[in-house]
């Protein structure tokens, strides 16, 4: 398929005139085409191009376990996690948890805790800590992906879980990497963040714990977890350093820690100088740093 000169005239007229995900579409339905669905090639599809809208729930159900290999089993492997919801839901009304007026990220986060053998007394709840804070962050942001609360649940949790199983033991090695990746790029940026005492403060939980929950428009922010879900956790460095790069005139010319920490959390409201689209690099491997598929 690769020698076949049609199809590379194809591809190349379809990217010339801006249609470029018509071959990687073609590609990806071939794929759910699989029985059973191979994993592997999933993942590295996903790690090599977005994800179509049209499919993009649908890959993250099967990547993150929530639906089986097996498409012949999805309608009723759906059923089991609608039950499943339902009853947990309910459980939770039942013990006073939850009512009517409870957010339903608050709703998704007792729910969660209840699955996990988390779940805090009655009277013991307090407002959320840094972790349930992270959940949240994630859940908000998942609503705005997903329209059916079922689905939103799942992937909120199977998200979570899989990503602390997977790269909880990363997380505090990002910061490094970054640096290092900041260190090739742009020394002298990264200088003057040392220099200022503004390293330390750089969102890092935000980036990486919250995997950009809220720093990022949703249409942004999927295309940044569609390689943390197929397995990259090196995406969150690379998306980092190309927001450090995007804002790099700005941030040499703020000198207190606390001015830089403020802009880069509110990074989302503003539009990158030098570009278009500041995530142009981690999802369309627009500049020369590592391809995030190789590095996870």
């Amino acid at each position: 398929m690769a020698d076949d000169p049609q199809r590379n005239f194809r591809s190349a007229y379809y990217e010339k005139v801006g249609f470029r995900g018509v071959e990687e579409k073609k590609s990806l339905e071939i794929l759910l085409k699989d029985h059973p669905l191979d994993l592997d090639k999933l993942s590295t599809f996903s790690q090599r191009f977005p994800l179509p809208s049209m499919y993009r729930i649908h890959v993250w159900k099967v990547l993150l376990g929530i639906l089986p290999p097996h498409s012949d089993s999805h309608t009723r492997v759906g059923g089991y996690r609608k039950g499943q919801y339902q009853d947990i839901l309910e459980g939770l009304e039942v013990m006073r948890y939850i009512n009517s007026s409870t957010p339903s990220t608050h709703i998704y986060l007792r729910m969660f805790q209840l699955e996990s053998q988390l779940l805090p007394r009655c009277s013991e709840t307090s407002p959320p800590d840094e972790e349930n804070e992270d959940f949240l962050s994630i859940a908000r942001a998942m609503e705005e992906i997903v329209d059916d609360p079922v689905d939103c649940y799942w992937l909120i949790k199977c998200f979570v879980n899989q990503f602390q199983a997977k790269f909880g033991d990363s997380l505090p090695h990002l910061p490094k990497s970054l640096e290092h990746y900041l260190s090739q790029e742009e020394p002298r940026l990264l200088t003057h963040l040392r220099n200022s005492g503004a390293l330390a403060l750089l969102p890092y939980s935000l980036w990486f714990r919250r995997c950009f929950a809220g720093c990022f428009p949703e249409s942004s922010l999927q295309r940044v977890w569609d390689k943390v879900i197929s397995g990259s956790c090196k995406i969150l460095v690379f998306v980092a350093l190309e927001i450090l790069l995007s804002y790099k005139i700005v941030l040499m010319g703020i000198s207190r820690p606390e001015g830089v920490a403020k802009f880069l959390c509110n990074v989302s409201r503003r539009q990158p100088a030098n570009r278009s689209d500041c995530f142009g690099f981690p999802l369309d491997n627009n500049i020369s740093l590592p391809d995030p598929a190789g590095e996870h």
